[in-house]
């Protein structure tokens, strides 16, 4: 049973899977939601930390492998567009908040890295915001979980 938060922690640790996935699932698999919400918070967390401490050479990295495609920095995806307009709209704290849901929390943190936010803000906001939807997508998962079984 130990191995299935193990595999949450790597689910959720996973950009693209986020924690709007993972937790869901995991409660809905049967496993205890208190460790279900624990280990996805935390996969998903240590490669937001990941991408904070390395986000230069992520950087560097993309800018390289876009070069080799031969696309243009002026070329966006409807993800980053999207990403911009909360930007301008909300700052760093819109746009980790509204990550997870609506871009997901790594896409957002480099978009708001690469638009100046500083890595000790992007932290804490990106930490606040991994609290505030681990804790809405475990509780709602319950509850609906719940009205569906007593049904």
């Amino acid at each position: 049973m130990f191995i299935e938060y193990i595999l949450i922690f790597i689910a959720a640790a996973t950009p693209w899977l986020e924690i709007a996935l993972v937790i869901p699932l995991g409660i809905i698999r049967g496993l205890s939601p208190f460790w279900v919400m624990v280990s996805g918070f935390a996969g998903n967390l240590s490669t937001v930390i990941l991408l904070i401490i390395g986000f230069e050479k992520v950087k560097t990295w993309l800018a390289k492998r876009k070069e080799k495609k031969g696309e243009t920095e002026n070329e966006r995806s409807k993800r980053s567009e999207r990403a911009h307009k909360i930007w301008n709209k909300y700052g760093l704290p819109g746009l980790t908040l509204l990550g997870p849901i609506l871009i997901g929390i790594h896409i957002a943190i480099f978009i708001g890295m690469s638009l100046g936010a500083k890595k000790n803000w992007t932290m804490l906001w990106s930490t606040i915001s991994l609290v505030v939807w681990t804790l809405t997508f475990g509780i709602l998962t319950m509850l609906g979980f719940d009205f569906f079984v007593r049904n």
